[in-house]
């Protein structure tokens, strides 16, 4: 996968962060391990916790598999707080 030309804004990088915690947060909430986790969206360990540390942007198709891992609604983890950069 080719590099990104110029490093993402701030505003982004802490969104991604918030996302990351969110999955933390519905995971534990739904009792699970991240190995369990990683086990029921078909990635490894690691890159779990590289989403909930805010290292990594998951991919739209993990994003889907983890909601459903979670039983949580796609929304409620990529919700933008109404103070966040850009929104309406």
């Amino acid at each position: 996968m080719p590099l990104r030309r110029t490093a993402p804004p701030p505003w982004a990088i802490d969104r991604r962060r918030l996302l990351g915690q969110r999955i933390a947060h519905h995971r534990r909430t739904a009792g699970l391990f991240q190995e369990q986790l990683a086990d029921r969206v078909g990635v490894e360990r690691r890159t779990i916790q590289r989403y909930e540390a805010g290292s990594r942007d998951p991919r739209y198709t993990d994003l889907l598999l983890i909601a459903a891992a979670l039983d949580a609604d796609l929304a409620d983890l990529v919700r933008e707080s109404p103070s966040a950069p850009g929104s309406p």
